[in-house]
């Protein structure tokens, strides 16, 4: 196994010459620079293979470029030096550089800072005694602040931001498309957003068509790794089969109700469990749970909850009846739109997403036939004038008894800037 000096010398090329680091334009990046002139840590969390570590690596070739000594930035990644410290890396890159760590201004760039047995109060030490003379990056893979010990140990100190899969603007970046304005190209969009879904949202992925390979990567580049490798140390989970299989069931069915009591008998675990493991999912960015909305939050607690998965099957990704394709469409839209809400009541009209912000939006996605009840009964319950069906290609605006429903195209809803 490589030692940390070996390590150190091998991921921080830019000690020894020119550096330049392939990334394409992610819109969390601006967010990210705004924090960077204040003291306290900046943390990026994320599922693997978004491109978390690339984020960072940028961190550190645009100050270099404003010029900051290239041997003042360290990066390091703890994904196989678990039993490490962050001070050891520290104390071994004085040593290389023959240098006090404590003098001038450093940046230091800690990638999979989770992996680390208490991490937080390494944080807090190195914050508390140089804070203003180090910046701090550190990346997750799992939400950082899943212990509430690690919000205590670090509150005012950190900053977390959540680096999601690629959106189909990005996508449009990553592929080079500057398809403006967008009425005089809605066919190419179209075409793009159709190539877009087999992305999954991955960078890696991104003009990546084949079946096998994206089979092959999202089982062996995400799912084995975080659920046999990343949750069993983080969680102490005893038991990673049952975890697999609870969302194997999610990813085959996205968007379903799940009954804790009747998903634990058919795993033969308890109901405890299925709700914890449900809760780590979630944590761990493989998972997206949506509430039923009420505007009274003791009800949205008590109803049933539908969960998406992250990562859609390969296998219903190419299937070619309308069915599978409607379950990717809605997965796909559910996730760009980082939905919280849906809304079911008792009579089973139901609505896919319920935009909750300065004022109520709800939205259904048809991949299909299109209809309208679902949209009218809540925008009648809830005294809301407009709805929207996202929709593959169709575009029209409906007037229907003093409502305006809107049915967009997928591509052109997804570019809108706000809704």
């Amino acid at each position: 196994m490589a030692t940390i000096k070996e390590v150190l010398v091998e991921l921080n090329s830019w000690w020894k010459g020119e550096f330049s680091v392939a990334f394409k334009e992610r819109e969390l990046y601006s967010q990210i620079l705004k924090f960077m002139p204040l003291p306290q840590i900046i943390a990026v969390t994320g599922m693997r293979r978004v491109g978390k570590t690339t984020l960072m690596l940028k961190v550190a070739e645009d100050s270099i470029r404003k010029g900051m000594n290239p041997r003042d930035v360290i990066y390091f990644s703890f994904d196989e030096f678990k039993e490490a410290e962050i001070r050891q890396v520290i104390r071994e890159y004085e040593r290389l550089m023959e240098t006090d760590f404590g003098k001038g201004r450093h940046l230091l760039l800690l990638d999979e800072v989770q992996k680390l047995e208490g991490w937080e109060s390494q944080l807090k030490g190195i914050y508390d005694a140089l804070g203003k003379k180090v910046k701090i990056v550190v990346s997750g893979s799992e939400s950082l602040f899943i212990k509430r010990k690690s919000k205590e140990t670090l509150a005012g100190r950190l900053f977390e931001f959540t680096l999601e899969p690629l959106t189909f603007r990005e996508f449009l970046l990553f592929k080079g498309a500057v398809l403006k304005p967008e009425g005089i190209y809605e066919r190419e969009l179209s075409r793009l957003f159709n190539e877009f879904v087999f992305t999954l949202g991955f960078p890696e992925l991104v003009g990546v068509m084949e079946k096998d390979i994206i089979k092959k990567y999202v089982k062996e580049s995400i799912l084995e790794k975080v659920i046999y490798r990343d949750m069993p140390g983080l969680f102490r989970i005893k038991d990673a089969s049952v975890l697999e299989s609870l969302l194997a069931l999610i990813t085959e069915e996205p968007g379903q109700l799940i009954e804790l009591s009747d998903l634990a008998k058919e795993l033969k675990v308890s109901r405890q469990t299925i709700s914890n493991y449900l809760a780590y999912l979630e944590d761990s960015f493989l998972i997206r749970k949506l509430y039923n909305f009420s505007r009274s939050r003791r009800k949205v607690e008590r109803k049933l909850k539908k969960y998406y998965p992250a990562l859609i099957s390969a296998d219903l990704l190419f299937r070619d009846d309308d069915f599978s394709k409607s379950k990717v469409f809605k997965w796909l839209i559910v996730n760009q739109l980082k939905a919280e809400f849906f809304w079911r009541d008792p009579y089973k009209n139901e609505v896919d997403i319920v935009v909750a912000d300065k004022k109520l939006t709800p939205i259904e996605i048809k991949h299909g036939k299109t209809s309208f009840s679902g949209l009218l009964a809540f925008m009648n319950k809830f005294k809301v004038n407009d709805g929207y069906i996202v929709s593959p290609d169709k575009e029209k605006r409906h007037r229907i008894t003093g409502k305006n429903i809107y049915v967009v195209p997928a591509f052109k809803f997804l570019l809108r800037k706000s809704i």
